[in-house]
This record gives structure tokens, C-alpha cells and sequence, in this order.
């Protein structure tokens, strides 16, 4: 009977773990991959809805939007661009060119006009970086100043290039400047047309002569927003389709494109810019690492196999020598339950009188268990609940414990008639408290609002120097009964924001910067040009802030002095309600250490 048990738990236990290798093995050759390019495509779809609110946020600055582009990729791996109704990239003004024209075959009403055309979709960046410059097979033409010819399809309106040239005849020859899947989609269209001439009825074409005005190039970190050239041929490809009518204008849809062996994943939503006109979100991701992990997979499992099978032997060896001993596992087992002890269970191989005993010895091991576990939860249960009364009760009592105290006092104080010289004063001390009460409701219902992300955020131009003066005149009894100085340094711009929340932001900076200044000290208030932008700073001289506390002013309900309450270092929430209208408006802001004290700044943009 023993050899029969040892035998069946052997073969039992090795055929386990086979089984489970192979249920892996199929899993990851068959799903594996299907499921991360699921998971990878939610991933991608969430991201870009998130990217999208975020969109919005930059009131279309281009800086921002590249800048947000650029970290989209860093995040998730995708590459991402904002489109116009065109296809054409919504912000290409670091890389176009401006010419006016001076002649137009076929349609005069262009000449005398100046068109701006982005240059990423007939040239590669690299052709005009300091190592190539000023595109090096077509020699110096490419210059502010130059002669250009361009020949292109009128769509939509739009004079759509599709070559350019010193010349007409350099737009037939070796040198010119070509968007070759525009030229490519027309060869594919042309032939559904009867005729040539019913083809450049609906599509017709331009030669245009004229002079370069302008040449952007991109610098520094904006150059690889262009350098990814399978990205950009994409999106030129889209740019045909969206232009020939070959895209049915579907939202949210998703292609499947393969280049050089490598799968990609392509994401188009249609959506609308911030001037409400029609724009296309486009996204693609590489689906590349998932081969090559599955790869690796297929080659590493031969390894694993002989392994698991290694395992599976010396595990059923194991267990065949101890299921051979059962009667003196039953009594350690039953000496266990007799502790209290219920972590160990007998196993049931047969339906013998020994299978019989040790699952009757397991039934009643499991009752005892679940009872004395359900008490010890039901305990736990209660002190549980005992504990966060109690903790309820201590952070309520922390903060109504003080101005109520205040409060109680000065009631008994009136109802007993005690001091009725001093009626006011206790009038006043309860007053002050209701109103610190009210001042942090206040606080947070505020917060809460700028929070909300539906809080909409009015502009207009203002005179910059007369906000900070009146703000200065509204707190100047505050600095003189602390015996401040209030030191200015005012440049007079025009800017672009809310002037009453700009304000508010003024007066939050400058009592936090009375509230923490030294007595007798300086707070120095400024406002500097930064070109686009003008800097407004406030700085409270006489104390430094610990490097570590810088990043943490802006959070809620923080004091950079613990000692201080809300009666006498305020609610904790001026900066973090700063902070959120700063964010709201666009504008950098920040906190910093100077040589005589600490500087709270913020930039806001000037008017044009």
C-alpha cells in the first residue's frame, strides 16, 4: 500500500509541475503578446486622453506644447503632435519659410502675397545644421534673399507645395526640395479619375515664383522635435490621405504600420485647437520590445523546462519520504491542534481508514480555527473601532479646542457680569476666533475651486506698477506696526492676466513675507523685464529658509515655523492658493534663498 501512495504522489506531483510548465509556455508563445499590445494601446489611449487636457492647459503656447510633446515620449514612449484641418503640424513656426510671390501660373489673385510654408515636410533638419549648412546638395539657394520656384496643388483653398526650386527647371532636376509621399499619393489618385483634366479640375495645379523673406530654423532643443524622421513621414503620409479625401475622418482610430521589420501602432483622434477650429491628435508607438522579448522567451525556455523537471523530480522524492511516516505526522499534528497550534494540515491521498482520519482530523482542526479566528477578528474589530473614536475624538478636540476654549471663557466671563469694564475686549477675542474659523472655511472653499480644473481664468492687459502700489498701500498699517521697511524697484509694463487675482497673489506673497521678516528689517518688492515677461518679486530680508523647506511652501497647511497656529502665522493656505492661480494663468513661479533673505517670484506675460 506504502509503494502505491509513494508511486501515485510521484507521478501526481511530477505531472503538476509539467503541466504548469507548459500552461506558461502556451500562455506566453499564444497570449503573451497579444496582451501587451492591449495593454500597451489602453496605456497609450489614456495617456493621450490625459495629453489632450493638458493641451488645453498651455493656451497654445508653442514652447509648452513642444515641451509637453517631449515628455509624453519620455513617459510612455510615444511619439505625439497636434495637427491642423491641413494635417500639417499645429506649431512648425521654428522650422518654415516665408516667400512672397511675384508670379503665378494660373492663379494671378497669389502674386503679390506672402506664404509661409513649414519646411519639415520637403527637407530634413539635418540638412541645415551647422555640418550641412543651408541644405548642402542644392547649394546656398536656400537662403533670405534667394529666388525660389514652387510648384503645388491648390487645396482646400491652400497652396499645398509640392516642389521647390531656384528655378522652373531645378524642378525637374537633382537638387530641389520635394514632399515625396505628397507627389507619391498623387500618382495613386490620378487613375481613379476618367480623365487628367477631371482630375486637375478638382485638384488644380500652381507654379509659383518669389523671394525667400524669411527662413526659421530650429536651436537647441527644439532641433529633435524634427529629427525623427519615420514620425514626420507618418504624419506626411496622413497629411496625403486627409488631403486626397482617403481618411474617413473616424475618431479615435488606430493603424497598424510596419517599418523595417519593427510593428508600430498609430492613434488618430480628431478634436479641436484652442481657437475652436478642427485639429487631429496623432501618436505612434513602437511595438518592437515586445518581440523581442518573446524572443528571448522562446530561446530561454529549453533552460527552463530541464530545470522544472529537475525540480519536480527532487520535490516528489521529498514528499514520498514523508508521506511514509503518516501515523507519527498525524500524532505532531494533533499535539499541534491541542497548543492551539492549527497551521498544519494532514493530507488525504486515500479513502482509507488513515485518509478517513486525517480528514476528519482537518475538519475539526478548520471548525476550531474559524471560530477562534472570527473571535480574534471581532476583537480586533472592536478595538479597532475604540481606536479611531479615539483618534476622532483627540483631532477634533486639537482643533476646536482653542477658539472654543476662547469663546467658553469669554461667554462665562459676560454671563456672570465679571469685568464688565473689559465686555469689549472678550467681544473681540471671540470675534477673532470666529473669524479665523471663517478665514480657514474660507481658505479652503477657495482652494478647493482653483482646484476643480472648471475654474475659468478671465484676462486682460493692466498696468502692473499700480496693482503692486495699491497692494503695498492696503498692507503698509501691517508693516508699520511691525516696524518694516517696504523698499521698491518698479519697472512700468503693460501685462497680460486677472488683475484682481494677480493682486491676490500680491497680497498673499507680501503677508506671508510680513508675517516671517524680522522687526526692524526689509522687504524689498520688485518688478524686472525678462523680455516676453516681466518678473514681480518679493523679498523678505533677515531670516533664510532650510534648502529642504523651499519645495514644500506650497503645500497646504504648511508653516515653515511649527510653533505658529493659525492665529499667528495664518491658515497655511495663502501659497498654495498663489500657487494654483499662478498654474492657472501659465506663469513660472518659485522660491529662493538671496544673500539678505528669501525671494518669492513669478513671471507674467507682457503685452504685445
Amino acid at each position: 500500500m506504502i509503494r502505491g501512495i509513494v508511486l501515485k504522489l510521484f507521478l501526481l506531483t511530477t505531472a503538476l509541475c509539467l503541466l504548469i510548465v507548459a500552461l506558461i509556455f502556451a500562455g506566453q508563445t499564444v497570449f503573451f503578446k497579444q496582451f501587451y499590445v492591449h495593454q500597451k494601446v489602453e496605456e497609450v489611449k489614456a495617456a493621450v486622453h490625459t495629453f489632450q487636457q493638458d493641451y488645453m492647459k498651455t493656451n497654445g503656447e508653442p514652447k509648452a506644447v513642444a515641451e509637453l510633446e517631449q515628455e509624453f515620449y519620455r513617459e510612455h514612449g510615444t511619439w505625439i503632435a497636434m495637427l491642423d484641418e491641413m494635417g500639417s503640424l499645429l506649431y512648425s513656426g521654428d522650422f518654415e519659410m516665408e516667400v512672397r510671390l511675384e508670379q503665378a501660373d494660373g492663379f494671378p489673385t497669389l502674386a503679390g502675397q506672402t506664404l509661409t510654408f513649414p519646411l519639415y515636410t520637403v527637407a530634413n533638419v539635418d540638412d541645415f545644421s551647422a555640418d550641412n549648412p543651408l541644405y548642402a546638395f542644392g547649394g546656398t539657394w536656400v537662403q533670405e534673399g534667394q529666388p525660389i520656384a514652387i510648384e503645388g496643388l491648390i487645396m482646400n483653398h491652400r497652396l499645398v507645395p509640392q516642389r521647390m526650386a531656384r528655378n522652373d527647371s531645378g524642378l525637374r532636376e537633382e537638387g530641389r526640395l520635394e514632399n515625396a509621399l505628397l507627389i507619391q499619393k498623387e500618382y495613386e489618385v490620378v487613375p481613379r479619375f476618367e480623365s487628367p483634366v477631371q482630375y486637375f479640375e478638382k485638384y488644380p495645379s500652381a507654379l509659383v515664383r518669389g523671394t525667400i523673406t524669411n527662413l526659421r530654423l530650429p536651436d537647441g532643443a527644439d532641433v529633435t522635435r524634427y529629427t525623427n524622421g519615420l514620425f514626420l513621414e507618418r504624419i506626411k503620409a496622413f497629411q496625403a490621405d486627409l488631403l486626397y479625401g482617403d481618411y474617413d475622418d473616424a475618431n479615435g482610430e488606430m493603424k497598424d504600420f510596419a517599418e523595417n521589420g519593427v510593428n508600430y501602432k498609430i492613434f488618430l483622434e480628431r478634436t479641436q485647437n484652442r481657437n475652436g477650429k478642427p485639429s487631429y491628435l496623432f501618436a505612434m508607438t513602437s511595438l518592437q520590445p515586445v518581440s523581442e522579448a518573446a524572443e528571448v522567451m522562446r530561446s530561454y525556455y529549453g533552460y527552463i523546462v530541464i530545470a522544472a523537471l529537475l525540480l519536480a523530480v527532487v520535490a516528489s522524492l521529498y514528499f514520498s519520504r514523508r508521506i511514509a511516516r503518516p501515523l507519527l505526522r498525524i500524532n505532531r499534528t494533533t499535539r499541534q491542534i491541542a497548543r492551539l497550534d492549527f497551521s498544519e494540515k494532514l493530507p488525504v491521498r486515500s479513502r482509507d481508514e488513515l485518509g478517513q482520519l486525517s480528514g476528519s482530523i482537518n475538519e475539526l482542526s478548520d471548525r476550531l480555527h474559524s471560530h477562534i479566528l472570527q473571535l480574534t477578528r471581532d476583537i480586533e474589530k472592536e478595538k479597532q473601532l475604540e481606536h479611531t473614536r479615539k483618534e476622532f475624538i483627540a483631532g477634533v478636540s486639537h482643533e476646536l479646542k482653542t477658539p472654543l476654549s476662547v469663546i467658553q471663557s469669554g461667554l462665562t466671563v459676560l454671563k456672570d457680569g465679571v469685568a464688565g469694564h473689559k465686555r469689549d475686549y472678550y467681544f473681540a477675542a471671540m470675534e477673532e476666533e470666529v473669524n479665523g474659523m471663517i478665514l480657514l472655511i474660507t481658505d479652503m472653499l477657495e482652494l478647493a475651486k482653483f482646484e476643480s480644473g472648471t475654474y475659468a481664468m478671465h484676462t486682460e492687459p493692466f498696468e502692473i506698477v499700480s496693482v503692486v502700489e495699491r497692494v503695498c498701500g492696503k498692507l503698509a498699517p501691517d508693516m508699520v506696526a511691525k516696524r518694516l521697511k517696504l523698499s521698491t524697484l518698479l519697472t512700468s509694463a503693460e501685462v497680460v492676466a486677472n488683475r484682481h487675482r494677480i493682486e491676490q497673489v500680491l497680497v498673499n506673497f507680501l503677508t506671508n513675507a510680513i508675517r516671517y521678516t524680522p522687526e526692524g528689517e526689509t522687504i524689498l518688492v520688485t518688478t524686472a523685464d525678462e523680455g516676453d515677461t516681466l518678473r514681480v518679486g518679493v523679498e523678505n530680508r533677515g531670516v533664510h529658509l532650510p534648502e529642504e523647506q523651499l519645495g514644500k511652501v506650497w503645500d497646504r497647511f504648511y508653516r515653515g515655523d511649527p510653533s505658529r497656529n493659525a492665529a499667528t502665522g495664518g491658515t497655511g493656505l495663502g501659497l498654495a492658493i498663489a500657487k494654483n492661480i499662478l498654474e492657472l494663468h501659465g506663469s513660472s513661479y518659485g522660491v529662493m534663498n538671496t544673500a539678505e533673505g528669501v525671494l518669492f517670484y513669478f513671471d507674467l506675460r507682457k503685452q504685445a
